[in-house]
């Protein structure tokens, strides 16, 4: 229903990655959804995850298994409840992607036709169903097109959400979350959409820094939001980096799978020596805050641009159709991966903290829940395994989905709400000011706060930080905003966010390493943020 400037629905989902849209399909059709896309539909991270779903689904593996796996993975900082309630649901997870028509790669062999699983980073059984290297594209476009039928459901393409409306916000007594001030990037205005429900799925904040493997989408948007509207925050200094992004100057930090070292890829420095070997007793397959911080190790070392990823020794036809997308994209610039190692760096890829959620995706606020990689569960701990991410986002938006569910529909709120104000504003003419500080933000995180830092360098990150914030808020309150002012307020916000969290873990522990606490401390503690702290 639209009443002027304004949408009524039961759910507002403001993201579209497989969060969002398992979240969509798993309620019933008596909601009406709408679906906030910052570009389209599938332009979000789950389209470029290359790897898999982690799951057990073989007789020789065991749901004991993957949650010791993922807590020793997790350096002590996992939250056991949380690891067996997401690994518990993960067989039903993937008979579900099956029955919507996801295609999983197959093998023969003289036990029958059956799902083909690899081995990735701290795992110790192949459980990690795929296909081929684009799995996350064929989950998004498979929940997308059963989506598409739905009648229920309404997308909203270049739409990017300003910031959440709660019932504090306009000015009345209590917390709870009535919607969304919206900006339809086509028309430039600003939109009111009311919701009963509000869903953040709007993953995570690897565009903090200057090499990132995500798609331009991963500004933290919903962290920032949910921030602002007085949720808690937690365990954001742990950031964790893929070791491995093809290294190329045209390349854009393209992820090359973990799934590569899963099928005896070897990390190689510039003379082809091996080197994971003085690292961790796993070598290639060591988690990854270990395999990132070794490959950082030894390009600092050496003083060397890159390391090589080197698969070559494989036979050609398992590599091309194992790897078919990682293949194609190298030989756009001249490297073919059956016959030479791949230039590799390590780039940021995942946020292993967030907003803090239950078990049913919900927050602080009522009526406010935060699902995928915006969340903060205790599913990740210090580090995030391999291919339980995916798992994580369709495992807690089935559970948002039930405790909507049984909350049903409920009539919306008689609550009147201003409609976006920008009378005081005027058009600006010093876009200037939002690149040159997108790029300096960008690039002190990635000096002081990247994959090894100190108490000097957090400090100095703070500082500028800071300075950032004033300069932002400033021309936040002058002039109209943009899809790239938003992005990069967001950003500014959870940039400090991490600064605040790394500075209080007085220890190295998991994604978090400091040369002032080498040591891990006695006992594990969260780092929890709370906003009327820092009031």
């Amino acid at each position: 229903m639209n009443e002027g400037n304004m949408t009524h629905y039961d759910v507002l989902i403001i993201g579209s990655g497989a969060a969002g849209m398992t979240l969509a399909l798993k309620l019933s059709k008596q909601f009406r959804i709408a679906i906030l896309c910052k570009e389209e539909p599938n332009e979000g991270a789950t389209y470029y995850a290359q790897g898999g779903v982690a799951a057990v689904l073989d007789e020789y593996d065991s749901i004991d298994s993957h949650i010791e796996d993922t807590l020793r993975a997790g350096a002590g900082l996992c939250h056991r409840d949380v690891v067996k309630f997401t690994v518990e649901q993960s067989p039903d997870i993937i008979r579900w992607l099956i029955e919507l028509g996801v295609r999983f790669d197959t093998e023969t062999d003289e036990g029958g036709s059956h799902f083909h699983l690899t081995q990735e980073g701290g795992h110790s059984h192949r459980r990690v169903i795929h296909a081929a290297d684009a799995t996350g594209k064929e989950i998004a476009l498979t929940l997308y097109q059963q989506l598409s039928t739905y009648e229920n459901v309404e997308f909203f393409k270049r739409y990017v959400a300003v910031d959440l409306i709660t019932e504090d916000s306009i000015g009345r007594h209590g917390k709870r979350c009535l919607g969304a001030y919206v900006l339809n990037q086509d028309t430039q205005q600003v939109e009111l959409f009311r919701a009963t429900y509000v869903v953040l799925a709007t993953g995570g904040a690897s565009k903090v820094y200057l090499y990132t493997s995500n798609p331009d989408t991963a500004s933290g948007d919903g962290i920032a939001m949910a921030w602002r509207a007085g949720c808690r925050v937690g365990n954001l200094e742990f950031n964790q980096f893929h070791p491995t992004c093809l290294y190329h100057p045209e390349a854009r930090s393209f992820l090359v799978t973990e799934a590569l070292r899963g099928e005896g890829a070897k990390l190689r420095l510039p003379d082809g020596s091996l080197f994971m070997h003085r690292f961790h007793e796993m070598g290639e397959l060591a988690p990854r805050d270990i395999v990132a911080r070794a490959i950082d190790h030894e390009m600092k070392r050496l003083g060397c641009d890159c390391v090589y990823l080197d698969i070559s020794h494989r036979e050609e036809d398992f590599i091309k159709s194992h790897f078919p997308n990682i293949h194609a994209r190298c030989l756009e610039f001249g490297i073919d991966i059956t016959r030479r190692p791949i230039p590799i760096v390590p780039a940021a890829h995942y946020t292993c903290g967030g907003i803090v959620t239950d078990l049913s995706g919900a927050t602080d606020i009522p009526n406010l829940f935060a699902i995928g990689e915006s969340s903060f569960t205790g599913l990740h701990g210090a580090n995030r395994m391999a291919s339980n991410s995916l798992l994580e986002c369709m495992v807690f938006a089935t559970a948002a989905a039930r405790r909507i569910e049984s909350q049903g529909p409920q009539k919306p709120s008689t609550l009147p709400v201003p409609a976006w104000d920008e009378s005081q504003v005027t058009n600006s003419d010093e876009d200037v000011v939002i690149s040159h500080n997108w790029d300096e933000l960008r690039r002190f995180m990635w000096d002081y706060v990247g994959i090894v830092r100190t108490n000097k360098r957090l400090q100095r990150a703070r500082r500028r930080v800071q300075l950032l914030n004033q300069e932002v808020t400033e021309y936040y309150s002058n002039y109209r905003i943009s899809h790239d002012l938003l992005e990069l307020r967001n950003l500014i916000t959870v940039a400090d966010l991490i600064i605040q969290s790394a500075i209080r873990r007085h220890e190295s522990r998991g994604l978090h390493y400091t040369l002032d606490y080498p040591d891990l401390l006695a006992e594990a503690e969260d780092t929890i943020l709370v906003p009327s702290n820092f009031g």
